[in-house]
């Protein structure tokens, strides 16, 4: 059986010695301190899937063994930090029910395509019109990210990083914009002063817009097409030049 180390464990052992037997609603609270999203239903599917296999009594009630909780424990734990599919999980167990050891796991963070990491330094056009599929949830955006949590809540205060409108997802562009601020930080630049660039890329997407208005108007049914591609080609004129502005102005100095 998987035996449990940590906090998690000691909360375990602290609920009954390994002759005593728990109900479901003694094994949630047992594990919510490491796991808190854990539900009834939760357990109730694992078992359903065989994962785990507590003892029933006569009238038809789960008991939970030590054993079954450290179970419980491991699965969830393969789950949350390694995001291991649940038959994966299955002959993990399987091979530690035979007295065999599981497969070493590596850490595992989210798989993120190298044209979001990317500095593209000078942009070409091509890199404004491309578009992302990527969707993070929080927890993976602070683990590939290297952010911690205040600092997250912080760019967010500032408005630098943002959720998809209508999602709880973060996209590519929150990615590298947590990154940046991160190794900014390093030098001494917290997200409140950041705010000035957020000022300057609002004004400067005003400008493209203002420009590119009247090709939206148009009624061909390439204008869209049209008005996207003016878009792309003036927002990489203007970080260029705002690049090239700050290069020489450093220069100077």
């Amino acid at each position: 059986m998987p035996s449990g180390t940590g906090a998690g464990a000691g909360s375990a052992a602290a609920a009954g010695g390994p002759g005593q037997r728990l109900n479901i609603g003694q094994v949630l609270d047992v594990l919510r301190e490491d796991f808190p999203g854990v539900t009834i239903p939760k357990i109730r599917f694992l078992e359903d899937k065989g994962l785990i296999k507590p003892e029933r009594t006569s009238a038809g009630y789960r008991k939970f063994s030590t054993d079954d909780v450290e179970r419980l424990r491991y699965v969830l734990r393969m789950q949350r930090d390694h995001y291991l599919p649940l038959k994966v999980i299955g002959e993990h167990l399987d091979a530690l029910d035979r007295g065999l050891e599981p497969p070493a796991i590596e850490p595992v963070v989210p798989t993120v395509p190298t044209v979001a990491l990317a500095a593209d330094g000078l942009p070409s056009p091509e890199s404004f019109a491309r578009r992302s599929d990527l969707r993070l949830s929080r927890k993976e955006l602070l683990k590939v990210a290297e952010v911690d949590e205040e600092l997250l809540e912080q760019l967010e205060q500032f408005g630098l990083v943002r959720v998809r409108a209508g999602t709880r997802h973060y996209d590519a562009d929150a990615l590298v914009i947590a990154r940046t601020a991160r190794e900014l930080a390093d030098f001494g630049l917290e997200p409140r002063h950041l705010r000035a660039f957020r000022t300057a890329a609002d004004r400067e997407v005003g400008l493209v817009e203002q420009v590119v208005a009247p090709l939206r108007r148009g009624r061909d049914t390439a204008a869209q097409a049209r008005a996207e591609d003016a878009a792309s080609e003036i927002a990489a004129l203007s970080v260029r030049l705002h690049a090239t502005l700050v290069k020489a102005g450093l220069q100077r100095s």
